[in-house]
């Protein structure tokens, strides 16, 4: 009777010890901490309301206070965890504070809602690689387009004056995240089959969302510029002054300076292309100092246009929005300072590594101009 009795106490009192938790069993320490966290819970629910909890997370967000963003978050999260909102905000204060390992706040906001909110998957993509980012963004592209899609169905059901005008989702959003692709298949992806396929329709989309999305800009001059440089045919002409066009768009002016020098060397009688090497060293011209770069710069901008000026008139071309423009920047640069009419002035002006392409230039229009005196 009493080794029953001690046998019943004692289970009784492991009983004590121990506690099922979702089939696992919890230690004293871990019964404890689970109790202060119900009670914080509730004390945080009767302090505050949810909006007001959002509210405060949001205040320190803006205010960069990542830290006590996430204390306000997962108080928020303790009290509605299968809340969207609040699990994305918290996705983006994890991301923002390095702490990659949470992305399971990410992965819950997906299971609960895969087809609502875009976020979430911008966030995966940005934290995976390869393939699995590309399916992430790609997913995040296409909820956009749908948010997109309902809410132009919506103003058009209910008109502009009953139905705000204001979308949560932009064009540039999707024009960012189709460049997103694009740049894994330019890099990571690079080798895969048909990436190059690939990456092109990516820029191609991210362009017709946003034409002048400088990332996407930049994106098709690399593309443009790679494949000029990988393929044994050489692309067409005309195809070539667009690729230094978008170069120059997005500021890499070297690259757009190789491009066209390239195209001089084939045909120096393109006045376009004379102009848009005048014109992307008038570009930089603000970039520099009064130094030897700076008056270099100028003195190949002006070189260029001058011989863009000529040409347009020998060859009396028809694009008159290009001479007005060649005639403004001229001015701007102090033309008839330089001896614009002056072909002797122009040669002095030139620097060193315009020598060989400025004697062809002018070797081959005396050549022509004797040929038809004769």
């Amino acid at each position: 009777m009493g080794g029953q009795a001690k046998a019943k106490k004692k289970n009784k009192a492991k009983r004590k010890d121990t506690k099922p938790n979702g089939g696992a069993l919890m230690s004293p320490q871990e019964r404890m901490k689970a109790k202060m966290q119900e009670r914080a819970k509730k004390k945080t629910a009767e302090k505050y309301t949810i909006d007001q909890l959002v509210g405060k997370t949001e205040e320190c967000i803006d205010n960069f206070d990542f830290d006590m963003a996430r204390l306000y978050c997962q108080r928020a999260l303790d009290i509605e965890p299968t809340n969207l909102t609040i699990l994305d905000m918290m996705g983006n204060i994890c991301t923002e504070l390095g702490e990659i390992e949470k992305v399971y706040v990410y992965l819950k906001a997906v299971e609960l809602s895969p087809e609502d909110g875009h976020s979430k998957y911008m966030y995966l993509g940005q934290i995976h690689t390869g393939m699995e980012a590309v399916q992430y963004f790609s997913k995040g592209t296409e909820v956009m387009l749908n948010t997109m899609d309902k809410h132009a169905n919506k103003a058009s059901a209910f008109g502009a004056a009953a139905f705000p005008s204001e979308c949560a989702v932009t064009k540039k959003n999707v024009s960012v995240a189709f460049c997103s692709i694009a740049e894994i298949f330019f890099t990571d992806l690079c080798m895969e089959e048909g990436a190059a396929d690939r990456c092109k329709v990516a820029i191609d989309k991210a362009l017709q969302y946003d034409e002048h999305n400088p990332e996407a800009l930049q994106l098709m001059a690399s593309y443009l510029f790679s494949i000029e440089k990988n393929e044994s045919n050489i692309p067409p002409y005309e195809s070539r002054i667009t690729t230094a066009k978008l170069l120059i768009e997005a500021e890499q002016y070297e690259m757009a300076t190789e491009v066209l020098e390239d195209l001089l060397e084939e045909d120096d009688e393109v006045v376009e292309v004379w102009y848009l090497l005048g014109w992307l060293f008038y570009l930089q011209l603000d970039k520099q100092d009064l130094t030897s770069n700076g008056v270099n710069f100028r003195k190949s901008a002006w070189t260029y246009l001058s011989k863009a000026k000529k040409l347009y008139v020998k060859l009396r071309c028809e694009d008159a929005p290009m001479f007005e423009h060649t005639e403004q920047l001229l001015a701007e640069l102090g033309g008839e300072e330089h001896g614009a009419d002056d072909d002797d002035d122009d040669d002095d002006e030139a620097g060193p590594y315009l020598d060989n392409i400025e004697d062809d230039f002018i070797q081959s229009s005396d050549d022509e101009e004797d040929a038809m005196d004769h």
